[in-house]
């Protein structure tokens, strides 16, 4: 476990880039900066970040920002992007019509 004093101390300030509002997660519009500043905040792992930011909680489920978003948490940890914890595997949830569960055993 990661003590989260340390870390902050060994990681430094957050220091704004030039390229920090480049969007990483289209799906819910998440720019470099914002997942940089929650690594300066605390948060070590991609479940944190996950449930701060909503990164990879979009249509595409992280498909297409889950290793940017890994890569630049590892480089603010100056770790491997191995090192980093993942999230949480879950199936993807699509809205249901109440209808269609209303059709669902109700004359049992």
């Amino acid at each position: 476990m990661i003590n989260v004093d340390d870390k902050l101390k060994e990681i430094g300030e957050f220091v704004p880039q030039p390229d920090d509002d480049m969007l990483v997660c289209r799906c819910e519009e998440v720019t470099k900066g914002e997942i940089r500043q929650a690594v300066h905040a605390g948060m070590f792992t991609i479940e944190e970040i996950r449930r701060f930011l909503r990164t990879g909680m979009g249509l595409c489920q992280g498909q297409t920002c889950g290793k940017l978003v890994k890569g630049i948490v590892a480089r603010e940890l100056h770790v491997s992007p191995a090192q980093v914890e993942p999230a949480t595997s879950r199936a993807p949830m699509r809205p249901i019509e109440m209808e269609i569960l209303g059709r669902d055993g109700g004359d049992k």
